[in-house]
C-alpha cells in the first residue's frame, strides 16, 4: 500500500487559486499578505494536511533553533526543575529543546554530544556524568563555534561559561550547622569526588571540621553508589560503626530520607542521637517524619540562567568568553537536625 502523498504549498496555491509564493509567504505570516488571506491559507493548510519541512528551513537559514541539554540522569527532582528553567526561557526565545541523559557514563556522554552535533543543534547545555575527566569529546563543539555551556557539574575548559552553587561553602555550611548542634562525630556520605561538585562539597565538610579545632576521619567519609535503587544499605553501614556518629551530611535528599528510615527503625532517634541533613530541597524532605534539613540547591533558576547565557551568545549580545556564575544557595533547617 503506497503512502499518501504529501501536501505542498503548490497543492495549497490550487486549491485557494493564488500563487505559491503567495501561500509560503503567508505560512510564515508575512506583513505584506493580508491578515485574511494569512488565515485562509492557515485554514486550508490544517485541513489539507500541509506539513511545514522546518528542518530544511532552518538548513537555508544555517540555524535550527534548537539547543541540547545532556544531563546525567531525568529521574531526579534537581533534574526536572533544571529542565523546566531551560524550557521555559528557551520556548520564550523561540528555541526548542533536544534532551539526552548520559546515564553517569562518560561513554554515553560522547554518543550524545556526537548526536547533538549531528542534530545541528545552535548550542549546547552540559551537565557532566559523575566519570567524566576529560574535556576531549567537547572541544570539536568549540572548534565549530557552537556555543557551549557547563551548569551544576562543571569542568573548567577554555570559552566555555558554567552555572553553579558555591559546593564549598555549602558542605560547609551543612556541616557546621551540624557543629553548631553539638555534633562532634559526623559522616558524610559523598558522592565520587571527581565530581567538582561533590569534591566541593567534600572539601567544605573538611574545612568546616578544621576550624571546629577537629581531625577529619576518612572511616566517617561514604561513597555509596548514588544510584543504588536501595540507598538504605549505606544505613547498615553506619549503624555497624563501632561508635554512632552524632551527625549526618548527606550529598541527596534521598540518601538522607533513606539512611534516617532505616536508623529509625534500629531504634535510633533522629535528631536526639543522629542530627541529619541533606542536600537539594527535594519534594521529599518536606514530607518525611521527621522534615529533612537541607541545603537549597535552585535548580529551576539554574535553568534559567544557563539558557539566558547560551541565548545570549547565539544572538551575539555578548561576546564568546568565559563567564563563571555562582547561584546564591540556602541552608533550611528543619526538625530532622535541630537538637538546641
Amino acid at each position: 500500500m503506497s503512502s499518501p502523498k504529501d501536501i505542498t504549498i503548490y497543492d495549497i496555491a490550487k486549491e485557494l487559486h493564488i500563487s505559491a509564493a503567495t501561500v509560503s509567504r503567508g505560512l510564515n505570516d508575512h506583513p505584506a499578505i493580508k491578515k485574511q488571506t494569512r488565515e485562509k491559507i492557515h485554514e486550508t493548510a490544517r485541513r489539507m494536511g500541509y506539513q511545514q519541512n522546518i528542518f530544511a528551513s532552518n538548513l537555508r537559514k544555517q540555524k535550527t533553533n534548537t539547543i541540547g541539554v545532556i544531563i546525567p540522569h531525568l529521574n531526579s527532582y534537581f533534574t526536572s526543575t533544571v529542565i523546566a528553567g531551560i524550557e521555559k526561557v528557551a520556548n520564550q526565545s523561540g528555541y526548542n529543546l533536544i534532551i539526552s541523559q548520559s546515564l553517569e557514563s562518560v561513554r554515553k556522554e560522547r554518543s550524545n554530544v556526537d548526536t547533538m552535533f549531528n542534530s545541528r543543534v545552535d548550542g549546547l547545555l552540559v551537565s557532566l556524568a559523575s566519570d567524566t575527566e576529560g574535556f576531549d569529546h567537547f572541544e570539536f563543539i568549540l572548534q565549530k563555534k557552537i556555543p557551549l555551556i557547563f551548569f551544576d557539574r562543571v569542568v573548567e575548559a577554555p570559552n566555555c561559561s558554567s552555572i553553579t552553587i558555591n559546593n564549598f561553602q555549602a558542605g560547609y555550611s551543612a556541616t557546621q550547622h551540624l557543629l553548631d548542634q553539638r555534633c562532634r562525630r559526623i559522616v558524610h556520605v559523598a558522592g565520587n569526588l571527581r565530581s567538582s561538585v561533590y569534591d566541593g562539597r567534600h572539601s567544605g565538610y573538611k574545612q568546616a571540621l578544621q576550624d571546629f579545632g577537629l581531625d577529619y576521619d576518612s572511616a566517617l567519609v561514604l561513597f555509596p553508589d548514588l544510584r543504588d535503587p536501595d540507598p538504605g544499605r549505606t544505613a547498615h553501614d553506619i549503624l555497624a560503626m563501632d561508635t554512632l556518629p552524632d551527625g549526618l551530611f548527606c550529598v541527596s535528599d534521598t540518601q538522607a530520607a533513606a539512611i534516617m528510615s532505616e536508623l529509625r527503625r534500629a531504634g535510633v532517634k533522629v535528631p536526639q542521637q543522629i542530627a541529619v541533613v541533606g542536600f537539594n530541597n527535594d519534594l521529599l524532605s518536606r514530607v518525611v517524619e521527621p522534615a529533612l534539613t537541607t541545603v537549597y540547591y535552585p535548580g529551576q533558576e539554574m535553568g534559567e540562567v544557563a539558557a539566558r547565557t547560551l541565548i545570549r551568545k547565539l544572538n551575539q549580545e555578548e561576546e564568546h568568553q568565559p563567564n563563571n556564575i555562582v547561584i546564591e544557595h540556602r541552608l533550611i533547617e528543619r526538625e530532622s537536625s535541630l537538637r538546641n
